[in-house]
């Protein structure tokens, strides 16, 4: 990146990497720049700045914006959305934004969002009341533990991927609504996989296993 951050907001946008906010590593003082990553052109680049200073918390793409809610200069909650065609940011305030708590995905032309630590629960944004509501629950949940913490919901296949800081990871069909039969799915547990992620997790971690935390996850194409 142009300029040293952390806590900074990440999302993927017609597979360039964009980051906003945060606070800087020098100063410790809430940032408003914001950059984006080319991998063709393997730059860096600013794009507009952000209206005001904000350490984001939690960030989406939804209907080709990027929403981010994160924690002001005062530690006042507050929410801005950026439009990549106009290059543009603004503040905003609705019942999508108001209730969106968890890490969130657009998928199928729907907004889902996680409704649990540990990711076992998913709520759906309903526009037509400007509000979010229940979708589906496992009813089988693993705990408020640190390493089960649900860090991120992606979109992987056709299904969605809960992907906790342990680096387990369950798949969602959410065709299968009412939670019943194969609609959840642990796959880290399985096989060579197993194998791959206690591996990937051990290099991650070193010595303190289980206590690093998933910040961000995202996917670039090649």
């Amino acid at each position: 990146m142009l300029r040293r951050r952390h806590f900074f907001g990440c999302c993927v946008i017609n597979n360039c990497l964009y980051v906003a906010g945060g606070e800087s590593e020098s100063s410790l003082r809430s940032l408003r720049s914001a950059e984006m990553f080319d991998p063709v052109k393997n730059k860096w680049s600013f794009i507009s700045d952000m209206s005001t200073a904000m350490v984001p918390l939690i960030g989406l793409l939804y209907e080709g914006r990027w929403f981010l809610k994160g924690l002001g200069l005062r530690r006042q909650v507050m929410s801005e959305v950026y439009d990549p065609e106009t290059d543009s940011w603004s503040p905003v305030l609705d019942g999508m934004v108001s209730g969106w708590r968890n890490p969130s995905v657009s998928f199928n032309g729907h907004l889902y969002g996680l409704d649990c630590v540990d990711g076992c629960k998913l709520r759906v944004y309903d526009q037509a009341s400007d509000s979010w509501k229940g979708f589906v629950d496992t009813k089988l949940h693993l705990g408020k533990s640190h390493a089960l913490e649900a860090a991120a919901l992606l979109p992987v296949g056709g299904k969605l991927c809960v992907v906790r800081n342990n680096l387990s990871i369950m798949f969602v069909d959410i065709t299968n609504s009412d939670g019943s039969g194969q609609s959840w799915e642990n796959i880290s547990g399985k096989g060579h996989l197993k194998s791959v992620v206690s591996s990937l997790w051990a290099n991650l971690s070193g010595k303190n296993k289980y206590k690093g935390h998933i910040v961000h996850c995202q996917v670039l194409l090649a």
